[in-house]
């Protein structure tokens, strides 16, 4: 399986299952890879995945970037913010299931929070670290 497919799949399944997720995104949980038409806010969207080789002498491995947005169009940025918060509660350090990998490290690496130009859209985003190693 494709490593960056197997990441995302994994993210996904952290996500929907985090109640901390459920209470701010609803239930189930608006957690997409494209935001539908339409979409009601607030929704959280697995984004871009950036990947480079992390092999070793002896294991195949891959590093990957990876961008979690969450998008929000309540006043000010407080719920984009606690949203943001709840994925990085949910995945930073997160020993997630990969199928056919192994998950060496999933960390949070930066985040920033912005108004849209449409003046009333908050979008948050965040960037994590995965290494995972074929199994």
């Amino acid at each position: 399986m494709n490593a960056a497919l197997a990441l995302q799949q994994a993210v996904f399944a952290r996500l929907v299952a985090s109640d901390d997720i459920k209470d701010i995104v609803d239930d189930p949980p608006r957690v997409f890879d494209t935001a539908p038409r339409g979409a009601h806010f607030p929704y959280i969207v697995i984004g871009e995945d950036r990947q480079s080789d992390w092999s070793t002498a002896t294991e195949k491995g891959s590093e990957h970037r990876l961008t979690i947005h969450v998008w929000s169009r309540s006043p000010g940025a407080k719920e984009a913010r606690i949203a943001a918060q709840a994925v990085s509660d949910a995945l930073d350090g997160a020993a997630l299931t990969v199928a056919g990998f192994t998950l060496v490290n999933l960390r949070w690496l930066a985040g920033e929070t912005l108004r849209e130009n449409d003046g009333e859209t908050i979008h948050a985003q965040l960037t994590f670290r995965a290494v995972l190693e074929e199994s």
